[in-house]
C-alpha cells in the first residue's frame, strides 16, 4: 500500500497496516538543500527540490507543501519582517492603518507567492504520485488577527457584527485557497489556526465554529479531506473545533494526546501529532527521537492515527532525528527493541530559581517557541513589548525561546509547561493566553506595587543612643529629631542608658550612636537551615 492511501485509511478511520508518518517539512526543508528560508519560500524550484529531498530523506507517508502562515496576509497588506532560519512574521495589520475591509479583495490563484506554491504543488503532484500532499492554509480567526493585530480580541467583545464580518471574509479567502490546493493536486487541506489558542470555547463556537464548518464542507464537496491544526494550549477547544467536522484534528505537544485520541473517535475523527518540537527533535538524540515518538505511536494506535510533529519542524532540527522516526515506522522490530530500553533520566541541569525576581525592577519573562516563526508567540511578545515603556525603566522583559537549550532549562526550571507562557518575577502569570493591555498593566503594576512595599520595609530602622544619663543624650537625640524632621522620615529613636546594655553593644564612651537597618529576607516562606546561616554569616 502507498503513504498516500494509508494517510487516506487512517483519515476514513479504517484500521492500517502501520500508523502513517507525515513530518511537517516547513523551512527544514531549505537546509536540505543549502538555501535560505527567505529565498526558499520565494522560489518554486526551491520549494520541489527541498520536498523531493524531504521525501527522498524521510519516506514520508504524507508531507505538506509549504507551511508559511503569512503567504495570504501578505497579499492582503500584511508588511512581513523576513528571516534566513524561519518563515516571515507578520509587522504590521492593514485594519489598524487606514484600510477597510471593503479595501480587500479575495486573492486568486496568480496573486503573490500563492502561484509560485501552487506551480511547486502541480510538479510535486506529478514526480510523487505515491504520497500525500498537505495543501496548509491559514485559519480564518489567525488571517483575521494578522489583519487587525491584538486589537481583534476587544473587537470581539465591543463589536461583534465587525469581527463576524472580518471572518467572514477570511473564510472566504480559506476557501479560495482550498480551491487551488486542491486543484492543483494536493490531497488534504489543512486549516492551520492556531491564534484560536488564544479564546475560550464559547467565543470560539460564536465566531470561528460557523466560518469553519463551512470551510470544511467546502473542501468536502470538493473531493478532498481535511485537517483543522491548531498549537499552543487548545484543549479546552478541542471539543468545538471537532463540532466544525473536519477529517482531522491536529494538535501540537501542548495539548495531550490521549485526551485528543478519545475526543476525536467520539467524534467520528482521525487525529495527528504530537512528537516533541525542540526538546526531543531540534536538540534530542535519534534515541530521544524514537523514545517520544514510539511513546505517541503506543498512545494514538492504529485507527486514525497519523505521527507527526506538532508543529513545522525548526529549520535546524538534526536530519538524523527525522530519519530515526522513518526507521522506527518501518520497523516493528526496532519499536520493540526501543520498547525494551530503559529511558534515560533527564539531562537538564535545573536553575535554583527560588530567589529569582528580587532586583529593584520587575522581570517579565516570555517562554515561547519562537516569536520569529511562532504566531501566538509572536502576539505575546508584542503584547509585552508594548506596556513596558509604560513603567519607565522598572521593567524589562526577555524572551526565552525553547529553540536554545538554555531557555529549555529555564522554562523546566520555572515548571512552565505550556508555550507561550508570561512569568512575572519567576511567577507565572499568563499560561498560552494573550492578555488584554490592562490585565497585564494590572498584573505587572501590582508586582511594583508589592516590591515597593518589601522596600519600605527594608529601609525601617531604629535609632539606638546612649550615654551615661539623659540629659547627656539630649542634644544628640533633639539632632536626630532635627534630621529626620528636615528628610521627612520617622524613625525610632530609643536611649539607653543601663551600664550592662551599654557593656553588652560594646559602648566605652559616650554620648553614642547605633544605627539598626531591619532588611525583609523572607516573606509566606520557611527558610532552609542553610539559608539562614548564609543570612547569618552576612551579619557577623
Amino acid at each position: 500500500m502507498t503513504g498516500r492511501a494509508l494517510v487516506k485509511q487512517a483519515f476514513q478511520l479504517r484500521k492500517a497496516e502501520r500508523i502513517p508518518w507525515v513530518p511537517f517539512v516547513g523551512v527544514h526543508g531549505a537546509r536540505l538543500i543549502g538555501a535560505t528560508a527567505t529565498a526558499y519560500l520565494q522560489s518554486a524550484d526551491l520549494l520541489f527540490q527541498g520536498v523531493s529531498k524531504a521525501i527522498e530523506l524521510y519516506q514520508p507517508d504524507g508531507i505538506p507543501v509549504v507551511f508559511d502562515l503569512q503567504m495570504e496576509a501578505e497579499i492582503l497588506g500584511c508588511k512581513l519582517a523576513w528571516s534566513d532560519h524561519n518563515p516571515p512574521a507578520v509587522v504590521s495589520h492593514p485594519l489598524l492603518e487606514g484600510k477597510t475591509l471593503a479595501d480587500m479583495q479575495i486573492p486568486d490563484k496568480n496573486a503573490g507567492r500563492i502561484k509560485l506554491t501552487l506551480e511547486a504543488t502541480r510538479r510535486l503532484r506529478n514526480a510523487h504520485p505515491d504520497v500525500a500532499l498537505y495543501g496548509l492554509i491559514t485559519g480564518p480567526f489567525t488571517l483575521a488577527l494578522h489583519l487587525l493585530g491584538t486589537d481583534i480580541f476587544m473587537k470581539m467583545l465591543e463589536d461583534p457584527d465587525s469581527m463576524t464580518a472580518l471572518l467572514q471574509f477570511t473564510n472566504e479567502v480559506g476557501k479560495h485557497m482550498a480551491s487551488y490546493y486542491i486543484e492543483a493536486g494536493c490531497d488534504i487541506v489543512a486549516v492551520v489556526d492556531p491564534m484560536t489558542s488564544q479564546i475560550d470555547p464559547m467565543s470560539f463556537e460564536t465566531f470561528v465554529t460557523p466560518c469553519a464548518t463551512g470551510l470544511f464542507e467546502h473542501i468536502r464537496q470538493q473531493g478532498a479531506l481535511s485537517s483543522f491544526f491548531v498549537c499552543g494550549h487548545a484543549q479546552q477547544n478541542i471539543e468545538a473545533m471537532c463540532g466544525c467536522k473536519p477529517d482531522n484534528i491536529s494538535i501540537d505537544e501542548n495539548i495531550p494526546l490521549d485526551y485528543v485520541k478519545e475526543v476525536a473517535l467520539k467524534n467520528d475523527l482521525s487525529f495527528g501529532g504530537n512528537i516533541k518540537l525542540t526538546v526531543v527533535m531540534l536538540m534530542g538524540t535519534p534515541n530521544d527521537v524514537q523514545e517520544n515518538a514510539l511513546e505517541c505511536m503506543d498512545m494514538g494506535g492504529n485507527k486514525g492515527f497519523i505521527l507527526a510533529p506538532g508543529c513545522d519542524m525548526p529549520m535546524d532540527t538534526p536530519i538524523e532525528n527525522v530519519k530515526a522516526v522513518t526507521g522506527l515506522v518501518h520497523d516493528p522490530y526496532r519499536q520493540e527493541v526501543v520498547r525494551a530500553m530503559e529511558k534515560e533520566q533527564s539531562k537538564l541541569d535545573l536553575l535554583n530559581l527560588k530567589d529569582y525576581g528580587q532586583t529593584d525592577r520587575v522581570v517579565v519573562d516570555v517562554i515561547t517557541l519562537d516569536s520569529e516563526s511562532c504566531a501566538p508567540c509572536q502576539y505575546m511578545v508584542e503584547a509585552v513589548k508594548k506596556v513596558t515603556p509604560h513603567f519607565e525603566g522598572l521593567v524589562e522583559w526577555r524572551e526565552h525561546a525553547i529553540k536554545k537549550l538554555e531557555a529549555v532549562t529555564f522554562m523546566s526550571s520555572l515548571m512552565v509547561k505550556n508555550i507561550p507562557t508570561i512569568c512575572i518575577d519567576g511567577k507565572i502569570a499568563f499560561v498560552s493566553q494573550i492578555p488584554p493591555r490592562q490585565e497585564l498593566i494590572a498584573a505587572i503594576q501590582k508586582r511594583i506595587n508589592e516590591k515597593l512595599k518589601l522596600k519600605l520595609k527594608s529601609k525601617k530602622g531604629e535609632l539606638f543612643i546612649f550615654g551615661k544619663t539623659a540629659e547627656e543624650c539630649q542634644d544628640l537625640i533633639a539632632n536626630v529629631k532635627r534630621a529626620t524632621a528636615e528628610l521627612g522620615q520617622q524613625m525610632e529613636i530609643k536611649m539607653i542608658t543601663d551600664p550592662h546594655q551599654l557593656a553588652i553593644f560594646g559602648i566605652t564612651e559616650t554620648p553614642a550612636a547605633i544605627l539598626a537597618e531591619y532588611k525583609v529576607k523572607s516573606t509566606g516562606t520557611n527558610p532552609s537551615v542553610e539559608i539562614i546561616k548564609e543570612w547569618v554569616k552576612n551579619v557577623y
